[in-house]
């Protein structure tokens, strides 16, 4: 997947990032609860989760680079064990205008054997639900 927000590769690494509770919808988090915040840990080997209001922490993935304003890939788990994490790679391309290309790469799902398929259709859906808020506040805020 590939588009192309109105700011910074800077800005839309931050958006992503460290400014994710202002646009990840609630209905796309396991808590579904309004008002979690979405951490993205800034560094190799930290932890992409969500806390609740209660302070509950749920696990979503694993960063595995942290190249910013270029590229961030992290492991995905959201609603899954560890052992069923597929890979994420978004880079981030500086246009001519200020504008980014967003190119999101999301694989691994051969690995999952059987309910692989099953499974990267719903995280199609998923990605269909959180780009268009991102987008938006990208462009909002850039």
């Amino acid at each position: 997947m590939s588009f192309v927000v109105a700011c910074t590769p800077e800005h839309a690494f931050d958006t992503w990032t460290s400014r994710a509770t202002a646009w990840w919808p609630p209905d796309h988090t396991v808590s579904h609860e309004r008002g979690a915040e979405i951490v993205f840990e800034a560094r190799a080997g930290g932890r992409i989760y969500e806390r609740t209001s209660n302070g509950t922490e749920i696990e979503w993935g694993e960063i595995v680079e942290w190249d910013r304003p270029r590229r961030l890939r992290y492991l995905w788990r959201i609603a899954t064990e560890p052992e069923n994490a597929t890979d994420v790679e978004i880079v981030f391309r500086k246009m001519g205008d200020d504008t980014t290309e967003v190119e999101i790469e999301h694989g691994g799902w051969e690995r999952l054997g059987e309910i692989g398929t099953a499974w990267r259709e719903a995280n199609h859906a998923g990605w269909d639900g959180v780009l268009p808020p991102y987008r938006e506040s990208a462009a909002l805020t850039g």
